[in-house]
């Protein structure tokens, strides 16, 4: 009887739908990121400026996720992912408008600030679904989703560089990938399952303030703190690192971070039946061991072969906790919203804060030094690792 709505749909096609999903949102991040020289070009900007632009997006993620738990309890993470992906896909075709057209950087930042506030509350309600459908699947599918997130970024970034070479213009560009997105993400949605995420307000049941002082969830947000900062310094730093730390080219070091993105891609689709026979908190620390390898080879190696084998092992190393910690997050159907917006919250905090961070440790130290830091965080992350074991489950409240 589905898609109408009235009938859970085989989950097969449920887990098909929110693959499509993922590789939507990974497509709208990258669609951006890869026309940026555009955008700079288009409102005549300097790298500063153009950093702050992207600081309007961050404030809108940022105060996105904040409540992004709350908004699922009250909605639904299906619904969730609906308006989310309409805001971020519109606000894509806007950003695209405000630049190409009018060539006004205020409409720039705005629409930027209205993406940010759609992708974050889109990332939280979809890894609730994502939750909800492993459970009903019966085996670990988060990380593949994620995969399909990041081969999104990789289709985001091929479909930017040929926008590029065609010099299409933006509004045409952002506006047709936005259309596509939200497209995509209403389409699949019908085949969406039931994920149990909206819940009746009581004064026992879920909510961000009791999520804030579980200690389990405080350490797993802290467990994606070091991983995630792991992963989003790669992306910021590697290609400058092989430029100026290995006296490489810009093409060169461009290549080393396909090395990393490719690696973590591949983990990520074929690693579910090993999670499935070892567990998650074994396939934490044998990932934090892999990252701390590779962080402190590719940081004081100093040979150019040998770095690239340590970004493989790096991207093999971060591919799995941020899911798995989703994973951990959603166990309890009843407050896996609220979790999942604490731990994303902490996670966003490494992905925003932390490069910037790295980048005023590196003035000081130098770039490959303070990359050789992130294993530190990698330990803490290792240490932590058994609170993805699991939480036990409560009843959930009667309306």
């Amino acid at each position: 009887m589905h898609p109408t709505g009235t009938a859970q749909p085989p989950v097969a096609h449920w887990r098909n739908a929110l693959m499509a999903a993922y590789l939507a949102s990974g497509l709208l991040i990258s669609a951006l990121v890869s026309r940026l020289p555009a955008v700079r070009d288009a409102l005549g900007l300097d790298h500063a400026n153009v950093g702050l632009l992207l600081l309007c997006m961050s404030a809108g993620s940022f105060l996105s996720v904040s409540v992004s738990g709350q908004l699922v309890l009250r909605l639904g993470a299906a619904n969730v992912m609906r308006i989310a992906a309409t805001i971020g896909g519109g606000s894509l075709l806007l950003v695209g408008i405000g630049t190409g057209v009018l060539g006004s950087t205020l409409a720039c930042g705005i629409f930027l600030f209205t993406q940010g506030l759609g992708t974050a509350s889109w990332n939280v309600a979809s890894n609730v679904q994502g939750a909800a459908m492993e459970r009903a699947l019966g085996k670990s599918i988060m990380p593949a989703l994620h995969g399909f997130f990041s081969i999104g970024t990789v289709i985001g970034a091929g479909i930017g560089a040929l926008a590029a070479g065609l010099g299409l213009p933006l509004q045409y560009h952002y506006g047709l990938i936005g259309l596509i997105i939200i497209g995509t993400v209403l389409y699949s949605s019908r085949y969406f399952g039931e994920d149990n995420s909206r819940t009746p307000r009581t004064s026992n049941g879920p909510s961000l303030k009791r999520a804030w002082t579980e200690p389990q969830t405080v350490l797993l947000g802290v467990l994606v703190l070091g991983m995630a900062l792991a992963e989003g310094a790669a992306g910021d730093w590697v290609a400058l690192a092989l430029a100026d730390g290995y006296r490489t080219s810009e093409a060169t070091g461009a290549i080393g971070y396909g090395v990393f993105v490719t690696a973590m891609t591949l983990t990520r689709l074929l690693s579910g039946d090993l999670i499935l026979r070892l567990g998650r908190v074994v396939m934490i620390r044998a990932s934090a061991i892999c990252a701390f390898i590779g962080v402190l080879l590719f940081a004081f190696g100093q040979n150019l072969p040998l770095a690239f084998i340590a970004l493989a092992i790096w991207g093999m190393g971060v591919a799995l906790t941020f899911p798995l910690a989703m994973s951990a997050a959603s166990d309890d159907p009843l407050h896996a919203a609220t979790r999942v917006a604490v731990v994303s919250t902490i996670g966003y905090g490494a992905f925003l804060g932390g490069p910037p961070l790295l980048g005023l440790l590196a003035h000081a130290i130098g770039l490959l030094p303070a990359l050789g830091s992130i294993s530190l965080l990698i330990v803490v992350a290792f240490i932590l690792s058994s609170n993805t074991a699991g939480y036990p489950q409560e009843e959930r409240p009667e309306n």
